[in-house]
């Protein structure tokens, strides 16, 4: 695996305040094709008011935060490009800040086998008797979209799990 440079330290912290909205992201995603604001505003906000206390300097403060606005502009590209949703774009920015730019490599190989993943055992249960075990997820009933918030959020999830217990 490509090498973490991201504080083990740092990501021990986000974890838990992270952790839920990868999980409510996924969730509500799958459940109803939507991330709602609050998940988005909320991830945002834990950057935003935690790393006040825990990143090494302000600097790296700084330089993270700025990782915000370049991500909602990426989203934006995105889902201008008809590839995603509002929300999983603005899930992106708002989760830009939690990683390290040095990562960027492990993170693309982290969403690229979880997207994988989270694809196959999407339609897996789709069209198995899986599906009676949540029969009233809109994602089983939008064609060949895909709920990328499931996919978005296991990979923050994965992410800062990785940093918290193999980074520097």
């Amino acid at each position: 695996m490509v090498g973490l440079v991201g504080s083990a330290e740092v990501a021990r912290w986000f974890l838990p305040f992270v952790l839920p909205l990868c999980f409510a992201a996924a969730y509500t995603d799958l459940s109803m094709m939507r991330i709602p604001n609050w998940i988005n505003d909320s991830l945002g906000a834990v950057y935003v008011i935690l790393g006040l206390f825990i990143m090494p300097t302000w600097a790296d403060y700084g330089w993270q935060l700025l990782h915000l606005p370049i991500g909602v502009a990426l989203g934006f590209v995105f889902f201008s490009a008809g590839v995603m949703g509002a929300g999983d774009a603005k899930f992106i920015g708002a989760a830009a800040p939690l990683v390290v730019l040095a990562d960027l490599p492990a993170l693309v190989m982290i969403y690229s086998a979880n997207l994988l993943a989270a694809f196959a055992t999407h339609r897996l249960t789709k069209f198995t008797p899986l599906r009676s075990l949540a029969p009233s997820w809109s994602s089983w009933n939008v064609g060949k979209k895909f709920p990328m918030g499931f996919s978005l959020g296991g990979t923050l999830a994965i992410y800062l799990i990785l940093v918290a217990c193999f980074g520097r």
